[in-house]
């Protein structure tokens, strides 16, 4: 029998509260899983039983004895070694055998030495310093960085370190809790490509939906104290979950109000938006929210921004400005205009100045050259990951609006913050002992309630669950002012951003490309630029014909692709044009019905997503051919 994880008729309680009851579950050798469910069902908990931190009120847990664990440690203790021997302590076996090597050293133990040796060579030891560096590098330290001592590096900096330990153990089972927390875009690209190829068992915690559809191939849901397996990646498990909740009478009505709105505003965005790759990104991810809606119809969290206070044009602008600290710019000549209805998502490598350009619009920096003019009485709200730590600790949520609002009555106040997950005693309680997300989910609230005409989000998502993101995307949606985010949550950048600007070698400036074309630039930007040369040749008319023809076949393929997709389009638009107008149809809500009513619906799910993937072959496919026949002229 294959050595594999094993929840067996297991139930864990934290105080009076039942987190699982009569739970089962198999994790096969090589399995990459997403574990998810909202915050507090447990994720956490079922890692320390993994980990043996934690035992089961009934029931049992196997994992093979001879399996080696890693994680990825919360805290950093403060020494002086080296980043780089730091990471390399995550080997465990290779610390281990090298403490013993020098034992033996001071010994002269010359036999226990040479097997010794052989043992570091045979679990490649000695190119172990060189595989920490790369996971560095990957992780976005520079290779100065890798000799300063830990102390030298911030918190978010020293989790980074925490995350290499855990790569670079040759694990068996890998446990990895929110790990693009702390990550900007770029690392958390490089993580993906990591984790694909990493050879054990997985399973992972993240509240990222694009990170979990290229990483994991399972997905374990927990919700009332059950834990349910669904085959597939997120977005799979999604589509599922909707067709489950369908099922639900109760449910269905609001599944239908939901799915009413999304697609108002994907209407909307449609009749307005550019032919710009980023826009084009941008229906494509709305459009697929509509379908995903009914799966998160039992969400905690509704909110919306109310109309801003007052808007003007421009709200903001900024006039060959160049912005950095100590008098020495980290980027120059910035020139940007925000009216009301720009949306801009900021890309670019960490520490090139995302963090520093918001705050410069924020009026947060001021200029060290050029001009910042701010609309007149505009309200302007900016988040920021260290604004969580300035709550008034000894006040409840409630109390943190009423200092914003002393007129507003207490029953208005609390439905408000409810729509944030703040609920009866939660809305009364002291922020000091609350979580990250709880946390920041307060802040967010805060900004909502000011109605500003200006919204400035650096890394919103830290800590926020994946329904809360839902959340905050959607209500996003019908924000009337500007908007400019950083995250490297890509599911947020392609539902909200019309632009994407990118901060890069000292300037910022729009990108002409969506989220895929920035990965490419990420790609090729390091690499070294190769000088072609020209041979002059001698042409002639049977050349260039045969020339001309072997062009025309190679483009033929891409054209074959492209047509194929089109009538691939068409088809399915009608079928699916066919379906929901037999959804339309009232009495197939009625309870005789239900079976016609389930088939029909994972119809039109599978309809959809197959649409979706063929406009997404067609799309790669068109632009390959225009790339093509621009290089033939």
């Amino acid at each position: 029998m294959r050595a594999m994880i094993k929840l067996k008729q297991l139930s864990i309680r934290r105080g009076v509260r039942l987190l699982f009851e009569d739970a089962n579950l198999t994790v096969h050798p090589g399995q990459k899983v997403g574990l998810t469910g909202a915050n507090g069902t447990g994720k956490s908990s079922l890692f320390a039983m993994f980990r043996g931190l934690l035992h089961a009120d009934h029931g049992t847990v196997s994992i093979p004895e001879s399996w080696v664990i890693a994680h990825v440690a919360q805290e950093t203790p403060a020494v002086e070694q080296s980043a780089i021997d730091y990471v390399l302590e995550g080997d465990q076996e290779l610390t281990r055998l090298q403490a013993e090597l020098a034992k033996a050293e001071q010994d002269e133990d010359g036999h226990h030495q040479s097997e010794l040796h052989d043992k570091i060579s045979a679990i490649d030891g000695y190119t172990a310093r060189s595989r920490a560096g790369r996971l560095m590098h990957g992780l976005g330290f520079k290779a100065e960085q890798e000799t300063l001592p830990v102390t030298s590096f911030s918190g978010g900096w020293r989790m980074r370190l925490n995350l290499a330990q855990a790569l670079i153990c040759r694990s068996d089972l890998l446990l990895l809790d929110e790990p693009t927390n702390h990550l900007d875009l770029e690392a958390v690209y490089w993580l993906e490509e990591w984790l694909r190829s990493y050879q054990g068992t997985l399973i992972l915690i993240s509240h990222d939906r694009d990170f979990l559809d290229r990483v994991v191939t399972q997905v374990v849901h927990i919700e009332q104290q059950k834990i349910k397996v669904y085959t597939g990646n997120y977005s799979a498990f999604e589509l599922a979950r909707a067709e489950h909740l369908a099922h639900q009478q109760a449910a269905h009505q609001k599944q239908q109000r939901e799915i009413a709105h999304i697609r108002s505003f994907v209407t909307r965005f449609k009749a307005k938006a550019t032919k710009a790759k980023q826009a084009q990104s941008r229906v494509k991810a709305l459009e697929r929210m509509e379908l995903i809606a009914p799966a998160h119809v039992d969400s905690p969290f509704h909110f919306s921004f109310l109309p801003p206070i007052r808007l003007t044009a421009p709200l903001i602008s900024l006039d060959k400005v160049a912005v950095g600290y100590n008098d020495v710019p980290l980027i120059e000549n910035v020139k940007l205009s925000l009216a009301p209805g720009d949306r801009i998502g900021l890309l670019g490598p960490n520490g090139a100045g995302k963090s520093t350009l918001i705050k410069l619009i924020a009026g947060v920096l001021p200029p060290l050259k050029g001009k910042r003019k701010e609309g007149k009485d505009i309200r302007i709200a900016y988040f920021a990951q260290h604004q969580l730590e300035q709550l008034y600790v000894e006040d409840s949520p409630l109390q943190h609006l009423q200092r914003l609002d002393r007129q507003a009555s207490e029953s208005d106040l609390r439905n408000f913050i409810g729509g944030f997950g703040f609920h009866g005693d939660d809305a009364l309680a002291p922020v000091g002992p609350f979580s990250g997300g709880e946390k920041a989910r307060l802040v967010l609230a805060l900004l909502v309630y000011q109605k500003p005409a200006v919204l400035l989000l650096d890394e919103p998502t830290n800590h926020l669950d994946l329904e809360m993101r839902l959340a905050l995307t959607l209500a996003l949606q019908d924000f009337e002012g500007a908007l400019v985010v950083v995250s490297h949550d890509r599911h947020l950048l392609r539902t909200v951003a019309d632009d994407l600007w990118l901060v890069s070698d000292g300037q910022a400036k729009v990108f002409d490309g969506d989220l895929d074309d920035y990965r490419q630039w990420l790609i090729t930007k390091d690499k070294p630029v190769k000088t072609a040369t020209t041979a002059t040749t001698v042409s002639n008319k049977k050349g260039d014909r045969q020339a001309a023809a072997a062009q025309r076949q190679k483009l033929q393929p891409l054209r074959n692709v492209v047509k194929k997709a089109e009538q691939q389009m068409d088809k399915l638009q009608t079928k699916l044009s066919a379906v929901e107008e037999t959804l339309a149809d009232g009495s197939l809500y009625e309870d005789s019905n239900k079976e016609k009513l389930k088939a029909l619906l994972l119809d039109q799910a599978a309809v959809k997503s197959e649409l979706e993937q063929t406009e997404s072959d067609w799309f790669e496919a068109s632009e390959a051919l225009e790339t093509a026949q621009a290089e033939e002229e």
